[in-house]
Parts: structure tokens; sequence; C-alpha cells
């Protein structure tokens, strides 16, 4: 039977796979779910209930390692690129606990229409944990903002120390597609990008400015971030539209293909053929923060 939709939106706690998270729901049925380790989102459902996001079936919860899907937050560093040796890989911000805050914003003018957004806000600080693998005083907030139709993340950073820092970054969303053979990506043509399974170098123009990237295989690759949105396409249509903000100077795409996906403890053999990551990253330029200096960058999503 339906759930008769509440009149507000609202913010709640629960439990999800045994670890504790956050329910944003909507009046008109969108929802989203944010587990409180890595402040990582690992559903959002559409008012027509479809999922946009790809969970692994075979993800873990231990509460330690990493959840395999949604939007894992990466800090201090992307992938192995990052600001000092032996951070973890992704950095240390998607295997902690980060703690809700108060929401004091007002709604997005943007939204007003919709009516207001159901919003939550996660904080994580340094603590002896932190500062044995990178020595900052640091405070990092994702704001995860939900209004019809739309998800929007904001990861904000501050210097709360007495030294300048770097970092990499990334909000590293694996997105549901139905059948990756099928979908398409546009919005990425003639931008300069780094193919990382090959290791190779494409300058700018190399591609057509209205080239549609496919998927035959592995696919890791770094773009230079595109000016205007993305559009990830299906068999039947537009799914969803990407944007991101310039503070997010890269734009990573990444699928496992079939060979990489079957050596993965915590995805099935065929899972690389539901999802494609479409992430908005800092990694070629590093942020450089003073003491007491706040840096943010955003991504959306809209379901089309």
């Amino acid at each position: 039977m339906p759930q008769i939709p509440t009149a507000i939106p609202t913010v709640t706690p629960l439990g999800f796979h045994d670890q504790p998270a956050l329910r944003l729901a909507l009046p008109g049925g969108d929802a989203a779910i944010v587990a409180l380790q890595g402040a990582q989102v690992l559903s959002w459902t559409t008012a027509d209930e479809s999922e946009r996001l790809y969970l692994s079936p075979k993800a873990r919860f231990d509460g330690r390692g990493p959840i395999r899907g949604g939007v894992p937050v990466c800090f201090p560093q992307f992938n192995q690129r990052g600001p000092a040796p032996g951070l973890p890989k992704h950095g240390f911000a998607r295997g902690m606990a980060w703690t809700p805050v108060d929401d004091e914003a007002p709604a997005d003018a943007s939204t007003a229409a919709d009516g207001p957004p159901a919003r939550a806000v996660l904080r994580l600080g340094d603590d002896a944990a932190t500062r044995a693998l990178w020595p900052h005083g640091f405070e990092a907030r994702l704001t995860v903002t939900l209004s019809p139709g739309r998800l929007h993340l904001a990861l904000a950073v501050a210097n709360t120390g007495d030294d300048t820092f770097e970092f990499t970054a990334a909000l590293h969303g694996y997105l549901r597609v139905p059948g990756i053979a099928a979908t398409r990506l546009r919005g990425l043509g003639g931008l300069p990008w780094h193919d990382t399974v090959r290791d190779i170098h494409h300058a700018a123009g190399s591609t057509p400015a209205d080239a549609v990237l496919d998927f035959a295989g592995e696919t890791d690759s770094i773009y230079r971030a595109p000016g205007g949105p993305l559009r990830i396409d299906g068999p039947r249509g537009p799914l969803l539209r990407l944007d991101q903000g310039p503070e997010f100077t890269d734009t990573v795409v990444w699928n496992p293909g079939a060979a990489l996906v079957a050596t993965l403890g915590d995805m099935p053999s065929d899972g690389h053929a539901d999802m494609l990551c479409v992430e908005a990253a800092r990694i070629a330029a590093p942020v450089r923060l003073a003491p007491g200096a706040r840096w943010e960058g955003w991504q959306q999503f809209t379901a089309l």
C-alpha cells in the first residue's frame, strides 16, 4: 500500500543495513538515505519510485570499510593522488562517522516554487585518528539538499589549524543506468582528458565538441570540468542532467568493465552493467587552503 505523503519535508534517523543513517523525504514522494559513515548518500528515489543511484548488492556495511555505491565523499585525497604518503585510497573521510548538525540555511530560491526542500548537514572534524594520517586541523561539511526531481550535494572544507594544507577531493557518484552498453554521456566533447587505463593524455580538441561517450569496456578518465551540464541518456532517452560548481575543476568518468568488476569482492560479476560513475572532482590542481580559509564545491543531479 503506498504511503500517504507527509505535509512537510522530513529528515528522520533510521537504521540502514544496521548502520545509522538519515532519511530525507518530500511530500511528493522523493526520498534519499544518507549514511552517517562517510556522509554517504546511499539512495535517491524520485516521486515515480525510480532509484537513481547504484548501490552494490554486495556492499559491505561493517562501519569501517568503504561502502560500494551511492555517493562516497573522497577527502583529503582522490584515489592515491593526495597530499601525504600513507593516506588510504580516496582518503579517510568515507570510512569515518560524521555527525549531523542543525541546518539553519534558508530554502534555496531555485526550489521555492516546488516547496521547501529537505536538507541534512553532516560534519567531520579532525581528531587523533585523522591527525595520525594527516596532521592538519580541518572541518568538513556535506550538505544534502533534496527537492522534487533533484539532489544537490555541497562539500565544504575549512582550515581550522595553524598551517596551510593542500587536498584533493571528489563526490564519487555511482549512478544507476539501464544497461551500460546502451548508455551515452554527453557534454565532455572537445575537452582535454587523461585516459588513466592506458595512461594517455589527450589535448583539447582531440574529440569533436559534440562527441558522445559510450562504454564498451573499462573506462577511467579524468576530464577538465565542462562549462555546462552533462547529460546521461539511456535506451529510452534522457535519464539525468549533471551540473557541478567551478570549484570542482575536473570530472571523472568510471566504469570497471567486465574484467575488472570480476576482481571486486563487493560487486556482483555483472555489476558494471548497471552503473556509471560521473564524479565532480578536484584532482589536477589541489586546493591550497590557508588557516581560517574555506572552500566549497557542489554537484547536482536532476532527473529527466
